[in-house]
């Protein structure tokens, strides 16, 4: 068996394999993956679709992000997702490469030089509150702020996927020192990326964006904001489930301080 790149004519197959695996089949998400990203499969022995898969994106030239690690439950424990780990490994060349990982795959990602960068948690609900008055629906014409803004405090350039936010999402609101995205999944609507100088403008983001697009919203909160995720318990947000922040290589970019909640856990 050898690593093909997939193309978009493989999404309804990466659709079954997810839910294999327990995944809502998310074709929204993996579309996008499959634009910014680099799609990595193993096609199933047996003819009937995928064996495996997972999905590199880069950052320039120093970051990279691994995501959709999944194998076929009928062909667990063969080797296949640790051989599509090496294959984007080796493409990722000498950047820090960064992934969320489960309880699962995280003895896999430790065997390949990874190592724990915190812990990130699932936090879900409907938001209650007021408009904080403090944020504007974005367009087009202030991508040039957003991608600066993002470049000083992500650290490292991922305007090529800033850049499908007006497209792929739901809505862009911007304030002084911050942005923030919101988008569709197929059960909830997620927030992020969230990227500002300072909590109260990440708030006013956070809570504009839940507000505007109403119903079940969903927060990948890192750990470490705490008050942020005080904040967020008071305005109906509990915690789901958690996963650990893993990075090879060097450190994660920017000022993980200021990078409230990220586009969704497959881009970092």
């Amino acid at each position: 068996m050898t690593p093909r790149r997939l193309t978009l004519d493989d999404l309804d197959d990466c659709a079954r394999l997810a839910e294999d695996r327990g995944w809502l089949p998310e074709r929204h998400k993996w579309r996008l993956l499959f634009e910014v990203g680099e799609p990595y499969g193993f096609d199933a022995p047996d003819g009937d679709g995928l064996a495996a898969t997972n999905i590199l994106t880069r950052y320039g030239d120093d970051h990279a992000v691994i995501s959709m690690v999944l194998t076929a439950s009928r062909f667990g424990r063969m080797g296949l997702g640790r051989r599509l780990m090496e294959h984007v490994l080796e493409r990722a060349g000498t950047r820090t490469v960064s992934l969320y990982a489960t309880e699962y795959g995280r003895p896999l990602y430790e065997r390949l030089g990874f190592r724990t960068a915190g812990t990130a948690a699932k936090h879900g609900g409907v938001f209650t509150g007021e408009p904080s008055n403090r944020t504007r629906r974005a367009t087009p014409d202030d991508l040039g702020t957003i991608l600066a803004l993002d470049a000083e405090l992500f650290g490292t350039d991922r305007s090529a996927v800033l850049r499908r936010m007006f497209t792929f999402g739901e809505q862009v609101r911007i304030s002084g020192g911050g942005y923030g995205h919101c988008w569709r999944n197929d059960d909830n609507t997620v927030i992020g990326p969230v990227v500002a100088r300072d909590e109260e403008t990440a708030r006013a983001l956070i809570g504009d964006l839940a507000l505007e697009v109403g119903g079940e919203v969903r927060m990948d909160f890192g750990l470490s904001h705490e008050s942020m995720i005080k904040w967020a318990g008071e305005h109906g947000i509990t915690e789901a489930w958690r996963v650990t922040r893993m990075v090879r290589g060097g450190d994660l970019p920017g000022d993980q301080a200021r990078q409230f909640l990220p586009f969704m856990q497959a881009l970092g």
